[in-house]
């Protein structure tokens, strides 16, 4: 609050104008630096839950040390406007006093942690779990590699990989040095196709009924030993046959262009509007989905957490590799 004074003052040629700034609430120093920075979050987002999510804590914590802050200003530093958080008129002098006396702490170097995932992996099964995780935590450094195929895995360099492989075996596996490789899951692959462009009357039962349909398919599946039938059939095709490198385009053209393509048998728990063709293949077109942590990984801490998040993942998803 600014006061403008007009004192009086005999023979001088003119008025003197004084500015007074109103006494601080208490003084920034007796703010315990963690609340300071609490408080600044606060009122740089407007929202009590994103600023938690950035300083990485509760939003319960958050407001139990706003309210003791409040009870040392003795009064309300926030205010509700619809559903949107202002600050109060005393909320404005303390951040005005705390930004003053430079009391926002620096900004604390996170580890930066690099999770490389086979691209199917990372679309189906785990995409949503880590935005999750990036909702409750926003002050992670995450860098997510997705590998497209065999060559990405030999020339990337992470903390933690997820890759696919044999059933068997998880080789060749990354080409830096690993802690023994984790088996998830066994992936069966079928064709699929999208129900609104196959009737249960009309849907191939065999080869020679995919003549009348387009196949469509993933470029780096298609050196893949395990999936020879399908790749054999691919490539015999003289047309109605679409190759592609990005994987969600691939499934896009099964979902939207009426086309036919091999995917991994849990693909109608991912996306009901997909249905799988049994019986045109040999059921022993599988692959193993493989984890394994650097051996030399440096914040273990870090990496355990999202191995962690991983295991449950896919334990949660049980039912989506079974039979």
């Amino acid at each position: 609050m600014i006061f403008l004074e007009h004192p009086v003052h005999h023979g001088a040629p003119h008025d003197r104008e004084h500015l007074e700034l109103p006494a601080p609430l208490l003084a920034p120093a007796a703010v315990d630096p963690d609340v300071a920075s609490y408080f600044l979050a606060c009122a740089r987002s407007g929202c009590f839950t994103q600023a938690a999510r950035s300083l990485n804590i509760k939003t319960t914590l958050l407001r139990k040390r706003l309210a003791e802050l409040e009870e040392q200003v003795h009064g309300s530093l926030f205010n509700h406007q619809g559903k949107a958080l202002v600050l109060s008129e005393a909320g404005q002098q303390l951040q005005a006093q705390l930004i003053a006396q430079d009391r926002r702490l620096p900004q604390i170097e996170q580890p930066l942690i690099r999770l490389a995932v086979a691209e199917p992996i990372l679309h189906d099964i785990l995409g949503r779990d880590l935005i999750a995780l990036l909702r409750r935590n926003a002050s992670v450094r995450l860098d997510i590699i997705s590998l497209d195929g065999q060559q990405s895995l030999q020339g990337v360099e992470a903390d933690l990989v997820l890759w696919l492989s044999d059933v068997d075996s998880p080789g060749p596996g990354p080409s830096f040095r690993i802690q023994p490789a984790r088996p998830l899951a066994r992936l069966h692959y079928l064709p699929h196709i999208a129900k609104r462009y196959s009737r249960s009357i009309t849907r191939p039962e065999n080869l020679e009924d995919l003549i009348d349909y387009m196949l469509v398919q993933w470029r780096p599946d298609q050196q893949i030993e395990a999936l020879r039938p399908w790749n054999n059939l691919v490539q015999q095709r003289l047309s109605s046959v679409v190759h592609v490198h990005d994987y969600s385009l691939m499934l896009e053209t099964i979902r939207c262009g009426g086309c036919i393509g091999l995917l991994p048998h849990y693909m109608s728990h991912f996306d009901r509007e997909l249905i799988a063709l049994p019986g045109l293949l040999p059921d022993s077109l599988q692959r193993g989905a493989w984890m394994a942590v650097n051996a030399d990984v440096r914040y273990p801490k870090e990496v355990q957490m999202l191995v962690d998040l991983i295991v449950s993942t896919f334990e949660g998803r049980k039912d989506w590799f079974a039979g």
